[in-house]
């Protein structure tokens, strides 16, 4: 069980959401209303599992105040590196607790400080490119950093996280950092919204219908190092996986793929008939090997 209580960050950047677990502190992303909302999509839900889904899921939707809820471990365990997590669902809901919270116990078991980005959903209309969701990540990665020394974190060591439309974000967050997607607000966006590392587990829509990495998607010299984990009957991650850690390779950026042979798309990490979900400690060890654990 994880510390409960994280007291050393000012009280002013949190306040408790009925919707989250009570007894962990929430950070506001944006000091008011998020930049880009038009108009209002509805009081936030969480909406309750369905008798044909896969698994039993707490989903998350109308999210128009984006937050992060932060997981310490306990002060003994912390290395000082830092994960932003980005859950999945199609950017229309956040599977909150399958892709968010579990993942921040588990990195938490590593020592590792993770904070579980709510950000907004469901994709607003002509928001093709989910520019609103990248604000979102990016201004994440900048307050993070710039708090760092409050959260006793490593400045240098702060990586993005995500599973299917969420790896998708965290890819773009990886690729896109020099490119802010809204007009600096105050000194959070003075600091550097790249994050150190990336992990896309089964990441959607990095591929084109070709199987290429598409153009807005290409890495660079700049990217951060980046791991990979997916299931070869997934419909959705194969060929954008492949496809970006090529290019990955191809540019000098490290990269590291696990391919599974089973478990289709969404697994996250729970344990099931397909060793898919043993992913974990290939990341761990991933972190490990490039000293981010120290």
């Amino acid at each position: 069980m994880t510390q409960r209580i994280f007291a050393i960050v000012t009280l002013a950047f949190f306040y408790v959401s009925p919707l989250l677990a009570a007894d962990r502190p929430v950070m506001d992303v944006w000091p008011g209303k998020a930049p880009g909302e038009t108009k209002e999509i509805g009081p936030e839900e969480s909406r309750p599992p369905q008798p044909k889904q896969r698994q039993d899921v707490t989903r998350l939707t109308n999210i128009s105040k984006p937050t992060l809820t932060l997981y310490q471990p306990p002060e003994g365990k912390r290395n000082g590196a830092a994960v932003i997590i980005a859950p999945g669902g199609g950017y229309s809901i956040l599977a909150w607790d399958l892709e968010g919270t579990e993942i921040a116990e588990w990195l938490n078991s590593i020592g590792v400080t993770a904070a579980v980005l709510k950000y907004r959903v469901p994709r607003r209309d002509g928001d093709t490119a989910n520019k609103l969701p990248l604000m979102d990540a990016q201004r994440s990665v900048s307050l993070i950093r710039s708090k760092a020394s409050e959260l006793g974190l490593d400045p240098k060591r702060i990586g993005m996280l995500g599973f299917s439309a969420g790896g998708n974000l965290a890819a773009a967050t990886c690729l896109k950092f020099n490119q802010r997607q809204y007009d600096k607000i105050d000194a959070t966006d003075e600091v550097s919204s790249r994050p150190d590392f990336g992990v896309l587990i089964y990441a959607a829509y990095l591929a084109d219908e070709n199987g290429q990495v598409k153009p807005e998607y290409q890495p660079t010299k700049e990217t951060p190092p980046m791991f990979f984990a997916f299931a070869m009957d997934d419909r959705v991650a194969v060929d954008g996986s492949f496809a970006m850690a090529k290019a990955l390779k191809a540019t000098g950026i490290p990269a590291e793929l696990h391919m599974y042979d089973a478990g289709g798309h969404g697994f996250g990490m729970r344990k099931s008939e397909f060793p898919c979900h043993t992913w974990t400690g290939r990341c761990g060890e991933w972190l490990e090997h490039r000293k981010l654990l120290k």
